[in-house]
């Protein structure tokens, strides 16, 4: 199995019930289990600044799925969704990213890992910090830049606290 860490954020629509969706969408893919779930973060948008606030949060999961696959699993997800892609930094009623994947790199046409701005980003930090294992070998380049931030003056407030993948999305039996 691989380790791997995904950023998900929406402004559009029932946000918290997006996360979820989309939560739910990779918990029913046989080749993937969610391991964590970050508290549910609400920060300003960025790049494009006229627009609703985004509800962001990170996942830990474990998957046979290379990053490739993952990545088409995930475009899957978002397209079931709905996602348009108007422009870039638009409104979105989902957006999922790999950030890390099993301590690998990647640089292709359509996937990069790490993320090539995650480092640079509050809101994809503090979740992501919060799911992380003390022991684990990509946390050093997220602490690194997790210290750079003013978490405040970045504008990443907590929304809401989420102890468990099955506090987020309770199973449906």
């Amino acid at each position: 199995m691989k380790r791997a860490y995904l950023s998900i954020g929406t402004n559009i629509g029932e946000r918290e019930k997006n996360l979820q969706d989309a939560v739910r969408m990779l918990i029913a893919h046989e080749a993937i289990t969610v391991t964590a779930v970050s508290s549910i973060y609400e920060t300003a948008a960025v790049g494009f600044t006229e627009q609703a606030d985004f509800l962001n949060i990170a996942l830990r999961l474990e998957t046979t799925l290379s990053a490739q696959e993952l990545l088409l699993v995930c475009q899957q997800v978002e397209n079931d969704l709905g996602r348009v892609r108007e422009f870039r930094w638009g409104p979105r009623i989902i957006d999922l990213d790999i950030l890390l994947y099993n301590n690998e790199t990647s640089n292709t046409e359509t996937l990069i890992v790490p993320h090539p701005r995650m480092y640079e980003r509050a809101f994809v930090l503090v979740p992501l910090k919060e799911i992380m294992p003390e022991k684990c070998d990509m946390l050093e380049g997220v602490q690194n830049a997790y210290q750079t931030f003013d978490i405040e003056k970045e504008g990443v407030k907590l929304w809401k606290t989420i102890a468990t993948v099955d506090e987020f999305v309770p199973s449906e039996n």
